[in-house]
């Protein structure tokens, strides 16, 4: 599940969309677009959108809601929490 972590991080489109999802989730796809092009110049079409959330999704980074024909989309900080708790709040393994 890192791998598919640190695959969504790649692409900053994707890491652009998380940040506008921590500043505030439950947003559509039509805002996420807006708030794109407003906040970062970015024109991606809806469709280039739709895929990133897709990856996010899948990755565990982002989960989806349905509230009558509309889908919101929050942002999940908990594989990125694992990600930090593997690495910055253990001790390291001894070495031989």
């Amino acid at each position: 599940m890192a791998e598919d972590v640190f695959k969504a991080l790649a692409d900053p489109t994707r890491r652009k969309i998380l940040d506008e999802l921590a500043e505030r989730n439950g947003q559509t796809l039509f805002e996420i677009c807006s708030r794109l092009v407003a906040r970062h110049g970015l024109g991606s079409s809806r469709q280039a959108i739709s895929q990133h959330l897709a990856v996010l999704e899948a990755a565990g980074l982002v989960t989806t809601r349905r509230q009558g024909r509309y889908k919101f989309h929050d942002f999940d900080r908990r594989p990125l929490e694992r990600i930090a708790d593997r690495w910055l709040r253990h001790e390291p393994p001894e070495t031989p």
